[in-house]
């Protein structure tokens, strides 16, 4: 919770901890694991809204929850940050 301020790292909602979830953000059903740098917190409703989406299909769907998450995912791995970009440049040219 003190790595996101607070906050659903998608929908910037703030989080209390009764209600945040914990999402994999590279999901366990495409080999994703439990390590700290593919967790992050998040509210119920973005959690289920992304499911079992890989980050790049749900950040190119969904920008906005791809720019809230550069802004308040601190501690998930560099490399999930970029693809995000990634793909919100891409959503955004479209």
């Amino acid at each position: 919770m003190r790595d996101c301020s607070r906050r659903c790292v998608y929908c910037a909602q703030s989080l209390e901890l009764e209600t945040a979830t914990l999402d994999h953000v590279y999901p366990l059903a495409h080999g994703g694991t439990h390590m700290p740098g593919n967790l992050v917190a998040a509210c119920r409703g973005c959690n289920a809204l992304k499911g079992d989406l890989l980050p790049i299909e749900f950040f190119a769907r969904h920008p906005w929850a791809g720019a809230n998450f550069m802004r308040y995912a601190r501690a998930v791995h560099r490399a999930l940050k970029r693809g995000a970009r990634r793909a919100v440049s891409l959503a955004l040219a479209a």
